[in-house]
């Protein structure tokens, strides 16, 4: 024993020893190749772009017109050096006036909103009605449309406003009502295409249609009842000219067919009247000509028709002299006695 120098501690087992890296910061040109690559394909990928069937896409390089683009996959400049601008060629387009559509379904829905400033128009007579129509149109040449006329859209529908309410000056009330509604939509059709050609806008207007027209709410029921006077004035016309065109073309006929057959009757009396008398003269030709046969024959002729008519007959020669027993006269006297 030597003491508290001779305790010994007990060995402790000792832990593997792990070594931890050392962490190295990235190099900073390796940073700024990534993030230019990252950059570069976010540049390229912007600059694709697509372009619908119904569409064309006219390409701008720094604001000027450089192309323009058929539907498919394209690929531009990027970057804001050019830009695209895609517009619905064939697509019908619409403009509405003195109305609103809200929502387009099985049961349209329709803006509240007054619109009077629109569909208040001045007739030739000097009325006043409210029209509200539609303008149906497409976008033939995309160029134009964009870069020929300043707020294309807005100056379509004042030339449609201008034009419509010209041509409605032009007529009466009734014929923008009723009967002339077809032959005003034409015109403002085709005086409105002229006016977009003229203006050189590249829309091709397709159709306008009068959606409805009516009078004004104060005067709405004056307007039925003169509407209605007038309906009834036309249907008493009517009636008369429908009676008219029964009864006097049967009167002619009639007229027609006493005609015919007085001229038909004159004509066969007349034809008998000659063909007896040129018949007779025919005969009394042939009797002049030879007299004993001719009444020869004529005797034969009366005879044979007379002759079947006679029920007893005797015939006896010029030479004899007493005929008396030939005839029956007994019985003549029997039957004359018994009666």
């Amino acid at each position: 024993m030597t003491g508290n120098n001779d305790f010994q501690e007990p060995l402790r087992p000792q832990m593997p020893r792990v070594e931890i890296p050392r962490f190295t910061p990235p190099r900073p040109r390796l940073v700024l190749n990534l993030l230019g690559a990252f950059l570069a394909v976010a540049i390229l990928m912007s600059g694709f772009y697509t372009v619908d069937p119904e569409e064309a896409g006219l390409v701008l390089r720094f604001g000027k017109y450089t192309r323009i683009s058929d539907p498919g996959l394209h690929f531009k400049l990027p970057l804001g050096i050019e830009r695209v601008l895609k517009v619905p060629i064939q697509r019908q387009l619409k403009e509405e006036f003195g109305f609103r559509t809200v929502r387009a379904d099985v049961q349209t829905e329709y803006s509240t909103r007054s619109f009077l400033e629109e569909s208040s128009m001045l007739t030739g007579d000097l009325n006043s009605a409210l029209v509200e129509w539609v303008v149906q149109y497409r976008i033939v040449d995309p160029y134009k449309y964009l870069f020929q006329v300043r707020n294309v859209r807005e100056t379509f529908r004042d030339m449609t406003e201008a034009v419509t309410r010209r041509v409605v000056g032009d007529r009466t009330v009734n014929e923008v009502l009723t009967v002339g509604r077809a032959e005003v939509a034409t015109q403002i059709q085709v005086e409105l295409q002229e006016m977009c050609n003229q203006y050189d806008t590249g829309i091709s207007v397709d159709q306008v249609v009068l959606q409805d027209i009516n009078p004004p709410d104060p005067v709405k029921p004056s307007f039925n009842a003169v509407n209605e006077a007038q309906q009834e004035k036309e249907k008493l016309i009517n009636q008369a000219q429908s009676e008219y065109n029964r009864e006097i073309p049967r009167a002619s006929g009639q007229a027609a067919q006493t005609i015919e057959e007085a001229e038909g009757y004159a004509l066969n009396r007349v034809n008998r009247a000659e063909g007896d008398a040129t018949a007779f003269n025919a005969l009394f030709d042939e009797y002049r000509k030879a007299p004993d046969v001719t009444r020869r024959r004529m005797y034969l002729e009366t005879m044979a028709l007379v002759l079947p008519q006679v029920q007893s007959k005797v015939i006896v020669d010029d030479d004899l002299r007493g005929v008396l027993p030939l005839l029956n006269l007994d019985g003549r006297s029997a039957g004359r006695g018994g009666k």
